[in-house]
């Protein structure tokens, strides 16, 4: 493409339209118009963030008998889910709540709001997704903003350093007409309100432009344009980010602004606003978010401007009077900082103005396998392959590491992480879950990081340039000697149990291969279908006290029992409740046949188990899986497995490479339980 046509399809692309709405200028009367028609656009910093959370909608569903909302906004819409988040939407829920409460004025935007948790949790990704929401959300009809400029007829123009209001320029014995007008028929959430007053810089301009106007205010605010701002972190509008450094090099004027002492030389004054540099991260955070990074390691000359700042949305710049803020203060710790805070009597004011919400690990699989998938999927991760189950076995681990031991007897902790997934078990209720959780409150708040499972798997893919495919084992191995030199294992103990943890995990491993190449192994549809419509015909029989027409003699018989009993021992169905077994299949049928639909071999989970397994017994000895651990395959052996593995391979997401490391490991486990049953 040439340089014109690359020219030529910018300007294509471009929305001039669109970017003259976003800077638009007018005067304080055309203002006053578009707050009487959309009084949304002087709304509170707390309320443009709720109404921004729940623009994108939500899901309501419920979870062991408790009500929980999704909120869309934590599923990233800005960049495809790069900062989604999973697994925490009670935690979420809770966080939104606040933001409620404070967008009504109910006394929680007077609080700072603490993420706290143990290390690598959503603290700073909540954040971070919060900081791109309001960015995004200013941008749109809905989520408009506007600040003003001064423009004075001698002078230089200047903008308002923190972005204010531009109603704040209504002198307090101007402002209850103003709101009767601007308010006329409104209610509630709707109201205009106007709270606090103009900064030192603009109240500085303000009073000398009214003085050379001999308090004409009307003449005053013809010197003012109206702009509408874009919050934007980059360009320190409207958002602010705090990280505190070492105690000695601490210093509050980061947080409030500082003299500009070029300028005192040109105003006579280091008290003079002009002079002052009102550009600290809570004055240009103003109208918006101020994050406080590890907000706990804060000096504590720092915490008295955090707290004048939540409590009474001021702060106090160097030799000026208190200045209003309006803006949400944000700020996320980790276990550590956070029980000294606890133990630290000093704080105790801190801890009083604070909304503490907890951000835990996933306890759930099937959400901290999204963490992974989402980065590393196998369209993110070129020129390797991915073999099933290697992420989501990591992710099981790492959940185990995350629960508690159930104290109740005939549970083990994996049967405990799949009732937390949803799971149901035989002998386990709902009221079974919501009995484990309450018991064991803190879970989720200690165990292994999702950053160490990231960078095992980073390691992993990186490790062995020779292999073009990233199985379990390899993930396993690298998990288990990480742990030797992992910073936050504080005892043997801890690193022993972590490492128990991988065995239970290799023996999950072992169970879900052997079923997969079971299920390739039996993948032959007709074969399935003609002993499941055996089985079905039988237990018909049995259960109507009827007998079986052979198909081969013509001749009525009893139900096979032997065939019967061959296909539930498959799933260890015993003796005594095999009649309850096939009255409750006779029952699912039933209930299919009255919704309008069909049995079919797979229906029904426990009877698709036993028949694959029944006919995985019956076939096995003519694949003969076992002599892939010997030197010599036939020729027909050989044909039977490849046919198993190009399965695998089509069904199963397996690669050539993948699929002949299960056949191989499956073939070993199957032949030292040969071995076994010899000796």
């Amino acid at each position: 493409m040439s340089k014109n046509g690359i020219m030529a399809k910018i300007a294509e692309m471009q929305d001039l339209t669109s970017f003259r709405d976003l800077h638009w200028e007018g005067s304080f009367d055309d203002y006053l118009e578009i707050v009487k028609e959309d009084p949304l656009v002087a709304r509170s910093a707390y309320q443009r963030l709720y109404d921004m959370i729940v623009s994108f909608g939500s899901d309501e569903y419920r979870r062991n008998r408790e009500r929980l909302i999704h909120y869309n906004f934590f599923d990233d819409p800005f960049e495809n889910g790069k900062d989604a988040i999973f697994g925490i939407d009670k935690q979420l829920m809770d966080l939104v709540q606040v933001f409620r409460s404070a967008a009504h004025r109910y006394g929680t935007e007077r609080r700072v709001v603490l993420l706290h948790g143990p290390v690598g949790t959503a603290k700073s990704t909540i954040v971070r997704l919060l900081k791109k929401g309001l960015e995004h959300y200013a941008r749109t009809e809905n989520g408009r903003l506007y600040s003003f400029r001064w423009e004075p007829e001698e002078g230089e123009p200047m903008d308002c350093p923190m972005h204010e209001e531009p109603l704040h320029l209504i002198p307090p014995q101007f402002r209850d007409i103003v709101l009767n007008e601007l308010n006329d028929g409104r209610t509630g959430m709707e109201r205009v309100m106007i709270e606090g007053d103009l900064c030192p810089a603009c109240r500085f301009i303000f009073n000398d432009l009214l003085s050379k106007t001999g308090g004409d205010w009307t003449k005053v605010i013809n010197q003012v344009k109206v702009k509408r701002i874009l919050l934007s972190e980059k360009d320190r509008v409207g958002i602010g980010t705090f990280q505190p450094k070492d105690e000695k090099n601490q210093d509050s004027t980061e947080l409030t602004g500082d003299i500009n002492y070029r300028k005192i030389a040109e105003y006579g004054s280091d008290s003079d606003p002009r002079a002052f540099n009102f550009d600290g991260e809570l004055n240009i955070a103003n109208r918006g978010l101020v994050e406080f990074i590890e907000i706990l390691k804060l000096d504590v000359a720092f915490l008295y401007d955090l707290l004048t700042a939540s409590q009474e949305h001021k702060i106090k710049p160097k030799k000026f009077a208190h200045t209003d803020i309006d803006e949400v203060i944000l700020g996320h710790t980790n276990e550590a900082e956070y029980r000294r805070l606890l133990n630290n009597e000093y704080m105790e004011a801190l801890r009083d103005r604070t909304i503490k919400i907890d951000v835990p690990y996933n306890i759930r699989f099937q959400d901290e396998v999204k963490i992974y998938l989402r980065d590393f999927s196998q369209e993110k991760v070129i020129g390797k392959h991915i073999a099933p189950h290697t992420l989501q076995l990591a992710a099981f681990w790492a959940v185990l590491t995350r629960l508690e031991e159930p104290k109740r007897a005939g549970i083990s902790l994996v049967q405990k992480l799949r009732l937390y997934d949803g799971r149901s078990l035989p002998g386990f209720t709902e009221d079974t879950v919501i009995e484990l959780q309450a018991e064991s409150p803190q879970e989720g708040m200690f165990g292994i990081s999702p950053r160490y499972i990231q960078d095992k798997i980073s390691n992993a893919l990186v490790g062995d340039s020779s292999r073009s495919c990233l199985n379990p084992f390899m993930i396993m191995r690298e998990l288990e000697s990480g742990l030797r030199h992992h910073s936050l294992i504080t005892s043997k103990e801890q690193r022993k149990q972590f490492r128990d943890l991988l065995s239970v995990v290799r023996a999950e491993y072992d169970e879900i291969v052997k079923n997969e190449v079971q299920r390739a192994i039996t993948a032959d549809e007709e074969a399935i279908k003609r002993l499941s419509a055996n089985y079905i015909d039988n237990v018909k029989a049995y259960t109507q006290k009827q007998k079986v027409r052979n198909p081969y003699t013509g001749q009525d018989e009893p139900p096979d029992e032997r065939l019967m009993r061959s296909i539930e021992e498959k799933i260890e169905i015993p003796e005594s409740r095999k009649d309850d077994f096939r009255r409750e299949i006779m029952n699912y049928i039933g209930a299919l046949a009255i919704e309008g639909k069909q049995f079919t071999w797979d229906a029904n989970e426990r009877l698709r188990r036993a028949l694959e397994l029944k006919l995985f017994e019956d076939q096995k000895d003519s694949i003969k899986l076992t002599s892939l651990v010997s030197n010599v395959i036939d020729q027909e052996t050989q044909e039977k497995i490849e046919v198993v593995k190009t399965r695998m391979i089509k069904n199963m997401g397996y690669c050539d490479i993948c699929a002949s490391d299960v056949l191989n490991y499956v073939a070993s486990i199957f032949a030292r339980g040969d071995t076994q049953q010899r000796d």
